[in-house]
């Protein structure tokens, strides 16, 4: 008897597990379908419209091989509200501290912005109007992770609506020593 119920227990948890993980590989490609959907990441040269009004002429970057020596490097990323109607933009993130990014409308310039969990990352809460363009400038550190940071990497840059996320741009590149 008590070896059935340790089969049953056994057999119960096992299922339990599998759903656990089936569910979270539903979440995962919802979320990569997401941001597919919102951005282009193959780095085209034709603009790339997202459905909620920004546009960019590319959504990746490749700084090339970057060595620890030399420092950070950085690009500007140009956006513009292709839209009608005004957008507000509530915050601007990156998904790693070796990455960070500033928001330039004109000559006034906010930021910068980091990863969240790492210090405190305010808001932007700036407003796009129709037809605006703006700044997203990309800094990148290679010294961030310390000697062990070499190699290839790829860094994504969120600008997000309070419902949405609006533009995910990247960054790539290798680190050598």
């Amino acid at each position: 008897m008590l070896k059935n119920k340790n089969q049953i227990l056994i057999s119960v948890g096992v299922i339990v597990l599998l759903i656990i993980l089936f569910a979270l590989g539903q979440f995962n490609s919802s979320v990569k379908n997401q941001s597919a959907s919102v951005s282009n990441t193959s780095g085209a040269s034709s603009p790339v419209n997202s459905e909620l009004g920004l546009s960019t002429p590319e959504t990746l970057y490749d700084f090339g091989t970057i060595r620890m020596a030399a420092g950070k490097v950085s690009y500007p990323f140009k956006i513009k509200n292709s839209s009608e109607t005004p957008i507000q933009i509530s915050s601007l993130y990156t998904s790693c501290m070796c990455t960070s990014a500033s928001f330039k409308v004109g000559d006034k310039k906010t930021g910068p912005f980091g990863m969240p969990g790492h210090g405190f990352v305010p808001k932007l809460n700036k407003t796009l109007n129709a037809g605006e363009e703006a700044i997203v400038e990309v800094v990148f550190d290679p010294n961030a992770h310390g000697p062990a940071g070499v190699g290839p990497f790829e860094r994504q840059i969120y600008l997000d609506s309070t419902e949405t996320n609006l533009l995910m741009l990247n960054v790539r590149g290798t680190v050598t020593p």
